[in-house]
């Protein structure tokens, strides 16, 4: 169990710095102001958390599923 655990944890914070790096890219480039470019920060973090907690719960979901069937 505590592989699975690990797994979810770890590919959960790089999909949180993937979506959280994505976001930013756009504010980069263009080289936003002050107001936009922290709406973008507070925006990446947001999506970052969701997406990182979206996965870890889909991770353990799905191996708890696994285990339930006898995998």
């Amino acid at each position: 169990m505590t592989v699975e655990i690990v797994f979810a944890l770890v590919t959960a914070a790089l999909l949180a710095a993937a979506v959280f790096g994505l976001s930013l890219v756009p504010a980069l480039l263009i080289g936003a102001s002050e107001p936009a470019g922290r709406a973008a920060l507070t925006a990446g973090v947001v999506l970052g958390v969701a997406a990182g907690i979206w996965r870890l719960v889909r991770v353990l979901l799905s191996f708890d599923a696994w285990r339930r069937e006898g995998r």
